[in-house]
Order: structure tokens, then sequence, then C-alpha cells
């Protein structure tokens, strides 16, 4: 079974339930991307690249946030909440300053683009959406937007720029997700891998 991992705590995460259950020890050598072991090939992917893997059929399983497979709107199963990387999906601005309920259009800036204007495409707010990749607090700030959609885990980091929660669009975890093709062909051995993990996580 091929399964894609995000790099980083995650994954070691994952694979520290995986030495669990088969009672060998799984880890990624140096800056190899690829591990072989007890019968299945994990992958060591970006995180924003997992559910791709995963829906184009390269890989049958993966782990991903369910942040990742809202914005990318991916064509999986969802099969198993790990209940780790905790964290919501917020709209965020200048602390205090509610002005921008008062105007007809709004400015978001954002990485998850298709998150923020579907959010706001249903509550029938005109939105321009702004995308940004990184320093997303910035943006309110310099005026560059009314509003930021961003994903907080603690809310430190929006405290200490002068920001604030103002809605919160969704929660999120890690998720195992698996192709549809696969989950068809291996639903056995999908489901048997997925009980163990249960059993072994308490997930």
């Amino acid at each position: 079974m091929k399964i894609a991992l995000p790099k980083g705590r995650v994954a070691d995460e994952v694979l520290n339930i995986f030495q669990k259950i088969f009672n060998e020890k799984f880890e990624f050598e140096s800056r190899k991307l690829i591990l072989k072991k007890a019968g299945f090939t994990f992958y060591n992917v970006r995180n924003w690249d997992v559910a791709t893997y995963v829906e184009n059929g390269a890989v049958d399983i993966g782990v991903v946030g369910y942040d990742v497979i809202s914005e990318l709107n991916s064509d999986v199963y969802e099969i198993l909440d790990l209940g780790i990387g905790k964290c919501r999906v917020s709209v965020a601005g200048i602390k205090g300053d509610n002005s921008y309920k008062n105007k007809t259009k709004l400015v978001v800036a954002s990485k998850l683009a298709n998150i923020a204007k579907g959010y706001f495409d249903k509550k029938g707010v005109a939105v321009s959406i702004i995308k940004l990749n990184g320093s997303i607090e910035l943006a309110p700030l310099v005026g560059l937007s009314d509003l930021i959609v961003d994903i907080v885990e603690t809310g430190t980091t929006l405290k200490e720029n002068g920001l604030e929660d103002k809605e919160v669009i969704l929660h999120s975890s890690v998720r195992v997700i698996a192709n549809k093709n696969s989950f068809i062909q291996k639903r056995d051995e999908i489901l048997n891998l997925i009980e163990k993990i249960k059993e072994v996580y308490g997930a």
C-alpha cells in the first residue's frame, strides 16, 4: 500500500503509530523521500501536495489537514479523523475594529482563497480576494485588506500583531484520506489498517 505523509511533525507522529502497530522502527533516512517497510511504501511530501497525490491515484491513502482538503476541494474519501494538528480557519482583523461590517464590498487577504471566497459568497457578501502565501497578518495592518482568512492554532500571532478572530469558518484536524479507486480495490486492506490505527491511537 502506498501512503503519502506530510513533512514535519505530523509525519513523525504517524510513523510512530505504525511503529507501535508493527513493533518496528519506521523512520525516513536523512533527506530520503521514500520509506519501504512492512509491505508499505511511504512518501514524504509537502503538506499541500498530499491530497493531490491521493486524488490522482499516485498513492492509495494520505494524511492531511481538513483545511487543505477543503481549500483544494479534493475528490477523495475521508476515512478517519486522527484528532491531531487541531486548528481553526478564522476571519481575523484589527482588534476592536468592526467597520468592515458596514462595507458593501470587502477586500480579504488569504492563502486559503477558495475557503475565503466560499464563506463570504454563502453570506452574500461581495468580496475581493488577495492571494498571499505568508505574513498574512500584515495585510490589514498596512491597509492592503480589510480582513484576513488564516489558519489559527493558539491565536498568539494574531494578538501579538494587534489582530483578533472575528468569525470562525471551520475547525480542522489531521485526517486519513483514500483514493476512491484504491478504496474500492483495496477496501479490506485499508479498513484493516484503519482498525489497527484506532487500536493503538484511540482515534
